[in-house]
């Protein structure tokens, strides 16, 4: 059982590999660090393995069931098995939406109404430390570190067995960052869950992964 890559090729433009021949797997329970200087293809491999970029050449597999499509394109059950929670949060959610809208976005996806959905909602919201007055607030009134507490509680509304954390705590401060990773890792420590932690940061890496691979 793991999230796996297998012997992957990807890139942008057809003929312009990013990278080629790259395999690796997380195990539930485990957090593995994904380093590599920039340019290397570390956000390339995530997107691949969040189902975000379908690969040219190989593939993922997700607990020995092989996924051949990205996006919307992946059956339901196989996709809500893997989060992510980008480097930059501003970029990685509607601007319209309020914090609870973000939250809600894998419930509603699953059929759920706002209304249905708002319980969770302030549960996971209790559970990354945003405050219930936040919840209403649209992107642009908040802190990048309260907007990126939202998009971890999204990540973990559909209570993935995989998390892949693309840079996610670059653009945050110390204390912010250290509460988020304190987050991801009660949720490997309670639910087993898988992590992929990319980050550019050899001394993040070095405290929070079991083990740490070098593209």
């Amino acid at each position: 059982m793991s999230l796996m890559a297998r012997d992957v090729a990807v890139g942008y433009r057809r003929g312009t590999p990013v990278l080629t021949g790259v395999s690796l797997a997380v195990e539930p329970g485990e957090v593995v660090g994904l380093a590599g200087p920039s340019g290397c293809g570390k956000s390339t491999l995530a997107r691949v393995l969040a189902l975000l970029l379908p690969p040219w050449s190989g593939g993922v597999v997700i607990d020995d069931e092989p996924v051949r499509r990205a996006r919307h394109r992946v059956p339901r059950e196989l996709r809500v098995a893997v989060g992510v929670v980008f480097q930059s949060p501003r970029r990685s959610v509607d601007p319209r939406f309020t914090l609870a809208d973000v939250i809600a976005e894998p419930l509603r996806a699953g059929g759920r109404s706002t209304a249905a959905a708002r319980p969770d909602v302030e549960r996971l919201a209790t559970r990354v430390d945003l405050t219930a007055d936040l919840l209403d607030r649209r992107p642009h009134e908040v802190s990048d570190g309260q907007l990126q507490r939202a998009c971890l509680a999204r990540a973990l509304a559909a209570e993935p067995r995989y998390l892949v954390c693309d840079e996610m705590t670059s653009m945050l401060d110390a204390s912010t960052s250290a509460a988020l990773v304190g987050v991801v890792n009660e949720e490997v420590a309670e639910r087993r869950m898988g992590v992929l932690a990319v980050s550019h940061d050899p001394d993040l890496l070095d405290v929070w992964a079991r083990r740490v691979i070098t593209l």
